[in-house]
């Protein structure tokens, strides 16, 4: 028989790995998954470039933070000034094109999701 784990339990493994690391492995982690979403979207070209530019564009932001050079200051000036641009590229009609878009919401996850994982790995919850 085959030893199969709960949804939970994974959730609670996945926890528990991702609470040990570092602010700048996670980080790197995040950098090294991203960087190779992005090489295989370009290698295979035609609509998955659109997946290419989601996650080409969060690269140099991982780079930064893995080398400890994230300002959580600055994180929140540029994702409030990210949500702002898609909110007017996209509020009473569409303003952006596809491979704008991609860069766009790819730039408000990355930002978005280090903040979090900073603010987590300080113990705040402002």
């Amino acid at each position: 028989m085959h030893n199969l784990r709960t949804y939970e339990d994974l959730r609670l493994n996945e926890a528990s790995d991702t609470k040990s690391e570092s602010f700048e492995t996670f980080a790197d982690n995040r950098l090294s998954g991203a960087s190779k979403i992005a090489d295989n979207a370009k290698e295979k070209g035609g609509d998955a470039m659109l997946t290419y530019h989601h996650f080409n564009v969060k690269l140099p932001i991982y780079q930064k933070s893995a080398r400890g050079k994230f300002s959580p200051e600055q994180g929140i000036k540029t994702l409030n000034s990210l949500i702002d641009e898609l909110n007017q590229s996209v509020g009473k009609s569409v303003k952006i094109s596809q491979v704008e878009f991609q860069k766009l919401v790819g730039l408000i996850e990355v930002w978005g999701e280090l903040l979090i994982k900073y603010q987590e790995k300080k113990g705040t919850d402002e």
